[in-house]
């Protein structure tokens, strides 16, 4: 008989249930899961030009895309896909993003990260106004 302990059956029971809660946890922050949108690909209308006020924001949850107008008038656009796990991005404050999976934060005038996990930056945008309505496109 050798040294080693043998386990008991309530421990094998308990161990097997607990299996499928950890690889839940493990899912959660791996990043594939069913709350991953696509990147922008092709142009979309946003919405009217005016939506956007000189040293404001608007977040499009609908598109994944944020735009911001300098208080020149130039605006900005962005994707929301959060650099750190691609979440969708879906809290605006003032000129702050908010990503809701794991914190990381992100500046809509500049695009840079203001606070990790992510460490790169949010992907640009080209943004047009045709006939007064805003059109967001990815850069090529």
């Amino acid at each position: 008989m050798s040294g080693r302990p043998v386990a008991r059956r309530r421990t094998v029971l308990r161990g097997a249930a607990l299996a499928p809660v950890a690889g839940l946890g493990l899912t959660a922050c791996g990043g594939a899961g069913d709350d991953r949108a696509a990147p922008l690909s092709e142009p979309v209308e946003l919405g009217p030009e005016s939506e956007v006020a000189a040293g404001g924001a608007k977040l499009y949850r609908d598109h994944n895309v944020v735009v911001s107008r300098g208080a020149d008038g130039t605006l900005k656009a962005y994707d929301t896909l959060c650099t750190h796990a691609g979440c969708p991005i879906n809290k605006l404050d003032g000129t702050r993003l908010i990503c809701p999976c794991h914190g990381s934060e992100f500046d809509v005038t500049t695009g840079k990260v203001l606070r990790e996990p992510a460490v790169a930056p949010l992907k640009p945008l080209t943004v047009e106004v045709k006939n007064g309505t805003m059109v967001a496109a990815p850069q090529v």
